[in-house]
């Protein structure tokens, strides 16, 4: 059974950082892509970040530069430090493994991040 448990939200002011963990059970997160994903109660899922197997990175425009995703395979967890942040980085973030942000993939329950301003 797989399973995704993030860690790491909260309330903080703009400006400001947290990082995300997300502790990964039932498939390797050293071969596959993961990514971290996020939804406010407007709009639509977005991606945020994915990693992919080989190391590749892709970052979504509004946060490259601020955040940093990352994984420890011997830990099986994936991260994600964000800096600098904005009030219209609030959003529930999810931890995902697969990185195509469709059901074919494995979620975390999701962590709500209030920034304000």
């Amino acid at each position: 059974q797989v399973r995704l448990v993030e860690s790491g939200g909260g309330l903080v002011q703009a400006g400001g950082s947290l990082t995300l963990s997300c502790a990964v059970s039932g498939v390797s997160v050293s071969e596959a892509a993961v990514g971290w994903f996020r939804q406010d109660s407007a709009k639509e899922r977005e991606y945020v970040a994915i990693l992919s197997a080989n190391g590749a990175t892709n970052y979504r425009v509004s946060v490259k530069g601020r955040f940093t995703i990352s994984r420890d395979n011997a830990k099986n967890s994936m991260y994600l430090q964000m800096n600098s942040l904005k009030p219209e980085d609030t959003a529930v973030y999810f931890c995902n493994v697969g990185g195509s942000g469709t059901d074919y993939d494995y979620w975390g329950q999701g962590t709500q991040i209030t920034v304000s301003s």
